[in-house]
């Protein structure tokens, strides 16, 4: 990763703003230009360059990790430390200076804590959220990273049909899923593992429960893996025993919409006319009131970041950037079926980077 190339675009945005340096407090963000990924830090960067903050916890963990910036490690709080940093820097300054600051990321109270200590020329204003869109679009080793998560991820899917029969628990094959990750060498999974049978799977995000698996329903699994910080999102649905041909209907009624939409997945296309894709191909099957959410959403160092993959949304695709494509539909109290693989935009259209087959499948 070429995390001071990073620096350095974003001190060129800077420029053309009226901010002089930029707070940087989002993890994700912090992780993304400048490779830290422990749980303490705010990142400052300035015209003159960037400077890292941390505790001493993280005091051997900075100095390996963090590129292109000098590195300061705190003796109390962090926003104190960087208060007083900054203070101490220009209060003798007669110009002006504003810092912008992350405000969906930042507190009220850390807001008024971080200007109480700030001289009266320094102005906290707030910024746009320049860093994540910066991350929408990966680079070649980020589109790397994430084609290794999601290689692995799809291989719990396969560990989940192992055990998976009537009798187990969700949260059995979850931890099934989840301790193969754990032996596959993933960080983390990138979310609580969903496991949602028989009318449990009309919940969208019906977390693996200690409910047992009966047979004549469909099970929801949705599931993805963190590795070297990058996430995987993937969904399969299942019937379990012998299946009636309205769930078979169904289910075929949203593969194709899956498939309609990651066929307008191109450079140059709104968001909203991939989520209308699959909208369009679900309500001609009568479907269209039971898919209830978004299409999809972008997927990085994030679980969800953007894009979203959604109905009025104006976000242009551009090559680059890696999004969910998962229409549903759910029948409260009966069941529900959702698919979804994860596609990167590519300069003549995408990449479905998912490998798992979306034939329908009973167990």
């Amino acid at each position: 990763m070429n995390f001071p190339s990073r620096q350095k675009k974003l001190r060129e945005h800077l420029a053309t703003t009226r901010f002089d340096a930029l707070l940087i407090s989002h993890l994700p963000n912090i992780r993304y230009l400048c490779g830290f990924g422990g749980s303490a830090g705010l990142l400052l960067v300035a015209e003159g360059g960037s400077v890292f903050f941390t505790d001493v916890r993280y005091d051997t963990q900075a100095r390996a990790e963090v590129k292109g910036a000098r590195v300061v490690i705190a003796r109390k709080a962090l926003l104190s430390t960087v208060g007083e940093w900054i203070g101490v820097r220009r209060r003798k300054k007669l110009k002006s200076w504003t810092l912008g600051i992350e405000a969906e990321h930042l507190t009220v109270a850390e807001r008024k804590r971080l200007g109480d200590l700030l001289p009266s020329r320094v102005r906290l204003r707030n910024a746009a959220a320049v860093v994540e869109r910066a991350r929408m679009v990966k680079d070649e080793d980020e589109l790397a990273l994430i084609r290794a998560a999601v290689r692995l991820g799809a291989t719990l899917f396969e560990r989940a049909l192992q055990v998976l029969r009537p009798g187990i628990k969700e949260s059995e094959v979850a931890a099934e899923m989840e301790y193969a990750a754990r032996r596959a060498g993933a960080d983390a999974m990138s979310f609580p593992t969903i496991i949602a049978s028989g009318a449990r799977s009309a919940l969208p995000h019906g977390r693996a429960s200690a409910q047992a698996i009966a047979s004549g329903g469909f099970v929801v699994c949705d599931f993805g893996v963190i590795l070297a910080g990058y996430c995987s999102d993937q969904t399969r649905t299942v019937w379990v025993g012998a299946a009636s041909s309205e769930a078979r209907e169904a289910y075929e009624a949203v593969r194709e919409a899956q498939e309609a939409a990651i066929a307008a997945v191109r450079p140059g296309i709104s968001v909203a006319e991939v989520d209308a894709a699959a909208r369009k191909v679900l309500r001609k099957a009568g479907l269209g009131r039971y898919f209830t959410h978004s299409t999809g959403h972008g997927v990085g160092l994030e679980i969800h970041e953007a894009p979203r993959v959604a109905a009025g949304q104006k976000e242009v695709l551009k090559p680059g950037m890696v999004i969910t494509i998962e229409p549903g539909v759910y029948f409260p109290g009966k069941w529900g079926v959702r698919i979804e693989d994860m596609v990167a935009v590519t300069e003549g259209g995408c990449e479905v980077l998912t490998p798992t087959s979306k034939e329908f499948l009973a167990v």
